[in-house]
């Protein structure tokens, strides 16, 4: 019955122990143990059955364990190889909140924000936080006009802002339309909305009345003019 040891935390276990394998005269079982792996796989690896090509990993050269543990783990087949103690603090998951968005466009958020608030009223300030990184604090300040930026704020769309992306965009629309209760068919007119903006957004048309005003001269009657013109002339 093969013995059990702690568990490994080596960065390449399987290079590791190609290069046991190749330099030292420790056995299947101490390698198995030291890399976590079983004894089996070890000698695959030795005899290339599975693995071939992996080129070995030294852990002493790269402070995982020392010269004088390996020389007690072949001087004692049931020696536990230990590994080096790292003094250096763990390195932490980043704990989830907003995304980080760089220095450089810190200052496009709240035309994003307004633009957010403006036109996709479905999705819900966390979202939106998520969406271009800021908080709800921001988020309020900016939609009851209390923001210290509000007289500079212009709604401008996220994704040409380069704050999220058009997937992440429609992705938040249907979570807040499926939120509220919206049926399927207001969802994909949710969804189309979003696309709708995706490809009008770089030129956005004149107003309507304002095209009237200057090509539509169907209903203008010349009669008076052309008759004043003419008088004048004589």
């Amino acid at each position: 019955m093969s013995k059990k040891y702690e568990v490994s935390g080596l960065l390449m276990p399987k290079a590791t122990a190609v290069w046991l394998v190749e330099n030292t005269a420790i056995t299947f079982e101490q390698i198995g143990a030291f890399t976590n792996m079983h004894a089996i796989e070890v000698q695959a690896l030795a005899d290339e059955e599975v693995g071939r090509g992996i080129v070995g990993r030294n852990p002493v050269e790269h402070g995982e364990t020392t010269k004088e543990e390996l020389e007690k783990a072949e001087a004692d087949s049931d020696y536990v190889i230990k590994m080096t103690t790292n003094d250096l603090p763990s390195v932490k998951a980043r704990s989830k909140g907003p995304k980080y968005t760089p220095i450089s466009k810190r200052g496009d958020k709240p035309d994003a924000i307004a633009y957010l608030i403006k036109h996709h009223p479905e999705i819900s300030e966390a979202q939106i936080s998520k969406l271009v990184g800021t908080t709800k604090p921001t988020i309020k300040s900016i939609r009851d006009r209390t923001h210290q930026s509000s007289a500079s704020i212009r709604p401008r769309h996220p994704v040409d802002l380069g704050l999220c992306t058009y997937a992440e965009l429609e992705a938040a629309s249907q979570k807040g339309l499926k939120a509220s209760g919206k049926g399927k068919e207001e969802i994909e007119k949710g969804t189309a909305k979003v696309m709708q903006n995706q490809e009008n957004l770089p030129s956005e048309p004149a107003p309507a009345e304002n095209e009237n005003s200057s090509n539509d001269m169907s209903g203008f009657d010349f009669s008076n003019f052309l008759g004043k013109t003419q008088s004048s002339g004589e």
